[in-house]
């Protein structure tokens, strides 16, 4: 009886299996998990497929996704005894864009095969539940959209026989992946040129293009011409060589096209280095195998994904020089953003102070400069690794953790408390965190320029959304030139004050002035202070921003006695030791209530949503999804309680009373997303437009689709606002 009813469960799943299968629908991709066999054999290795097709005019990437874009994952979710391989990819096709890159990938239907290995001992009757969770990257020539999806399939543990309804999609899956070969392949880099070499049996005559697609990222240039020869059973490809020549071994897809064949016959090599292969291609016949914007597959490119430069074009793609002028400039408007102004005021005094000499101004522009670029190298470097590991983060993430956001704020009050003359710091404690901001030469200028990039994260001017939102897309190594662009362009005001002469002697002379002005910048570190206090508390609670407050008091009565010792000649060792007991206490006291992120977080939920007279609502997919779906024009913002530029916008255009009157009158809806604590499901928004960070402005007017909207400036102004909505 057992038996009966084990096997009538089978029957059932079996039957049900094709539904659990299903192919799931996202916005731009429709995917499916499709086993070959209708059962699952106990130790018996199945194939499954995971079939990807992208809206027309859409493409998915390749493994190696060539310049920019993002390889396919799947995470299984296996039952106990289950293994599972690599998976495997297709041969892809060259994407070229914007003149500029060459990615891989399918502009069409796409199928990924791997192999599962079930254990032996699975018992006759019984289910296998497997679950992938997918993610991918989907890009047209003017977005690119992180997809992902959940895929489940049932099958029954039976003899593994071959499903004959997916029979056809297992074998045009196979003809379309590349032909593992064993070929003695070797390679060499030599000066700025790659050579691949292999022995060729197939005809040498009649070959129409040869192409080779790395799985190793950085051996070759993707957009460089790849010039190919056969010749005496040889067949040598050269092209220039990429970012990592120094690579020991190789492994990708050759493809090569005959004459009248209809598709390139393609073939899975390895190799290794040989430091004895010439450069250069020997007299013969050189097959020209096309470099950028050339090659089979298709034409269609990736964008980076972002506004235009101005801020105001729709989501778009823009090409690396693009992105590196707009990062540059982005960079040197920021030092016009008011959360960088306390900051540039004590770069003023120092440069006034090296005023007199112009090889002083030289050195300090030159420390200021390089603290501004290791300092933007170092927070670029972990967002770009924190992404690596999956971490949904983005500009101004360290601002998101209340921790860090109270440290700085502890900074400015010691800060302004050592430009009030509380203290001083002398030679001895000139390697201090607080040299950074009073202590003069190069040092001084040096942890200025990085305090300044720490400080002016909470700000984005214009230009840069475009420039941020391209290292989404980007190689790391781009990636880490738009943040390097970014901190070169912040610090050309200081560089040009320190190399040209003129602008030099528009600056006062030192003078008692000085030491007025001094005192005087001490209460915008107070207010920069206040800030980041006021923060703390949106982030979480008012216990917490109390706590904070608490720990900078003490640690203004410590740094006070450390400035009675100094003015008294007194051994200032034991100041130094009660600053540092009162400020570890009280900051240990501290700490619980500012890790109290979570529970804190809900306190002010809903707080923060209000903007003067607009009614808004919290954002959501769901939300958005259901607005639209019923014909309402929808205005929805991305905001953070850190970000400068967000408040500005909220008070100077969104709280005023004309523009809710014009959003009530053209009947818009209003969703706020708020990203001042982190937020996985709004930073997958904002990549999904193209951006890193906030604020962004989105419209969708009557009718619109989601993936289209309207995307307005970083500063809003309320004419543009009722304009919009009109």
């Amino acid at each position: 009886m057992l038996k009966t009813v084990s096997l009538a469960a089978a029957i059932v799943v079996a039957a049900l299996s094709p539904v659990l299968a299903n192919p799931v629908q996202r916005p731009h991709t429709t995917v499916g998990l499709v086993a070959e066999t209708a059962s699952v054999a106990p130790g018996k290795p199945l194939t499954l497929a995971l079939t990807m097709t992208p809206q027309e005019k859409w493409h998915t990437y390749w493994k190696n996704p060539g310049d920019s874009g993002m390889e396919t994952t799947v995470t299984w979710d296996l039952p106990p005894g289950f293994s599972a391989g690599d998976l495997e990819y297709p041969t892809p096709g060259r994407l070229p864009f914007g003149g500029e890159l060459v990615n891989f990938g399918y502009e069409g239907p796409s199928t990924l095969l791997v192999t599962l290995t079930p254990p032996a001992d699975l018992a006759p009757g019984s289910t296998v539940p497997i679950t992938a969770r997918a993610a991918w990257l989907v890009c047209d020539d003017q977005q690119c959209v992180p997809e992902d999806a959940e895929l489940k399939l049932t099958l029954p543990v039976g003899d593994g026989a071959i499903d004959p309804a997916n029979r056809d999609l297992f074998a045009r899956a196979r003809a379309a992946m590349p032909t593992p070969v064993d070929w003695p392949v070797r390679f060499n880099t030599l000066d700025d040129r790659f050579t691949l070499e292999m022995p060729w049996a197939l005809p040498e005559t009649g070959i129409e293009q040869v192409l080779f697609y790395p799985v190793e990222d950085g051996l070759i240039s993707y957009t460089a011409t790849q010039d190919a020869m056969v010749m005496n059973g040889t067949l040598r490809l050269t092209t220039k060589a990429g970012y990592k020549p120094d690579a020991a071994t190789l492994s990708g897809i050759l493809t090569v096209k005959l004459a009248g064949a209809p598709k390139p016959d393609a073939f899975f090599i390895t190799g290794e280095r040989d430091v004895e292969l010439p450069a250069l291609l020997p007299p013969g016949k050189v097959i020209t195998s096309g470099g950028l914007g050339d090659g089979h597959g298709g034409t269609a490119g990736t964008g980076a994904g972002g506004a235009g430069a101005d801020g105001s074009a729709a989501p778009g793609a823009i090409s690396l020089p693009l992105a590196l002028g707009s990062a540059l400039l982005g960079g040197l408007l920021l030092n016009l953003m008011p959360c960088v102004f306390p900051i540039l005021s004590l770069k003023a005094l120092s440069l006034a102070r090296a005023g007199e000499s112009a090889r002083g101004g030289r050195q300090e522009a030159l420390a200021y400069t390089g603290g501004v670029l290791l300092t933007m190298g170092l927070l670029g470097g972990l967002l770009l690794a924190l992404r690596a590991g999956g971490e949904a983060v983005g500009w101004a993430f360290h601002l998101q953790d209340p921790r860090m956001v109270a440290l700085l704020a502890l900074l400015m009050v010691a800060i302004g408390l050592n430009l009030a003359g509380v203290f001083e710091i002398t030679t001895r404690l000139a390697g201090a965190g607080q040299s950074l901001a009073s202590s003069g030469g190069a040092k001084g200028a040096f942890w200025t320029g990085a305090l300044a990039v720490l400080v002016a994260t909470p700000c984005t001017a214009p230009f840069m959304a475009a420039a941020l939102g391209a290292t989404l897309a980007l190689p790391p190594a781009l990636g880490m030139a738009i943040y390097l662009a970014l901190g070169l362009g912040m610090a050309l005001p200081f560089l040009a004050l320190g190399y040209v002469a003129p602008l030099r002697r528009l600056l006062p002379r030192p003078g008692a002035w000085m030491d007025t002005f001094r005192r005087v910048l001490a209460f915008p570190m107070f207010a920069t202070a206040l800030w980041l206090f006021w923060i703390v508390g949106r982030q979480v609670g008012l216990d917490a921003m109390v706590a904070g407050l608490a720990v900078a008091l003490l640690m203004a009565l410590a740094l006070w006695l450390v400035g009675r010792a100094q003015e008294t000649g007194r051994p200032m060792r034991l100041g130094w030791a009660l600053a540092a007991l009162l400020i570890g206490v009280t900051g240990g006291l501290a700490a619980p209530r500012l890790g109290s992120a979570d529970a804190a977080a809900g306190e002010n939920a809903g707080t923060r949503l209000a903007s003067g007279t607009l009614t808004a609502e919290p954002f959501s997919d769901a939300a958005l999804d259901t607005l639209l779906a019923s014909g309402t024009p929808t205005f929805v913002y991305f905001t953070a309680d850190w970000c400068v530029t967000c408040k500005l916008n909220e008070r100077a255009a969104l709280e005023r009373p004309q523009v809710a009157e014009a959003f009530r009158e053209a009947g818009v809806a209003v969703l706020v997303g708020d990203w001042t604590r982190r937020d996985d499901t709004i930073a997958a928004v904002l990549r999904r437009y193209g951006r890193d960070g906030v604020p962004l402005y989105l419209f969708f007017p009557k009718g619109a689709d989601r993936d289209q909207p309207q995307v307005l400036p970083q500063i809003l102004t309320p004419p543009l606002l009722i304009e919009t909505v009109a």
